[in-house]
């Protein structure tokens, strides 16, 4: 049984239809990348897989419990399986590092005030970064932040890490290092993966698994090395980043 699985879903925003009759599984421990252009609908699809949205139609299913089933206590407490890095970190500026890390500690758990020290510099450790607990934010560069928004992201030790565009405004050098802090945090920490960026680069860096979101429904999917030899004129277009192709043909 996958522990994610997308079932024919739809969804709509005031009559613009972002997800039609779009289905796709994830298996345990697998790293899965969903790439697409901009409005295709992978923001949305991660805030299903965790939740925060319920399709008009379809099923969520994870790890066997379809979402819809749980009420709203049940669904929060099922959150915390996950763990979740927005776009660009989503820090709260007003507060240190080590707030920020400590910050889902201190919500969800009874752990003493050592205990959360503790873990907050051992999430530190696993993106390596050190002397920035003290910092704010607004003190760290692109890169530094998007690795603190990660070090929050594990702090409860979830079962399924999600990322949203990881590297959206890094430059090449920077993002390659995410991409790298990615690779490791999987194997090291045995999650389930599900990451949604536009960067080919990366996506074929950190998947197990590669698919393509298109007018709402995935349109190919395979390993990097597949999903590199496809044929489908759409794909190509946006691996190769050309101007002129079906995708810009409208």
């Amino acid at each position: 049984m996958p522990i994610i699985s997308l079932q024919n879903l739809w969804k709509s925003f005031d009559r613009r239809q972002v997800l039609q009759d779009m289905s796709i599984d994830v298996e345990q421990g697998e790293s899965l990348v969903i790439v697409g252009g901009s409005g295709t609908g992978k923001s949305v699809t991660l805030k299903h897989i965790i939740g925060l949205l319920k399709p008009d139609k379809g099923r969520v299913v994870i790890d066997g419990q379809d979402l819809a089933t749980l009420k709203e206590v049940e669904l929060n407490q099922f959150r915390r399986r996950f763990g979740m890095s927005f776009q660009e970190g989503a820090l709260f500026d007003s507060m240190s590092v080590f707030e920020n890390i400590a910050f889902p500690l201190r919500r969800h758990t009874k752990m003493t005030e050592k205990e959360i020290r503790e873990r907050v510099h051992e999430c530190l450790e696993d993106v390596h970064l050190h002397n920035v607990v003290r910092k704010r934010p607004s003190e760290l560069s692109g890169g530094m932040r998007r690795r603190v928004g990660f070090a929050r992201a594990i702090s409860l030790k979830p079962e399924i890490l999600l990322f949203d565009e990881p590297t959206t405004g890094l430059d090449p050098v920077i993002s390659d290092v995410i991409a790298e802090l990615i690779e490791e945090m999987d194997v090291k920490l045995g999650t389930t993966t599900v990451t949604i960026t536009h960067d080919m680069k990366v996506a074929f860096k950190i998947a197990d698994r590669v698919a393509m979101l298109y007018q709402g429904h995935i349109i190919e999917q395979g390993t990097p090395e597949e999903f590199q030899r496809s044929k489908n004129p759409i794909v190509e277009q946006f691996i190769e980043g050309r101007a002129q192709g079906p995708l810009t043909d409208d």
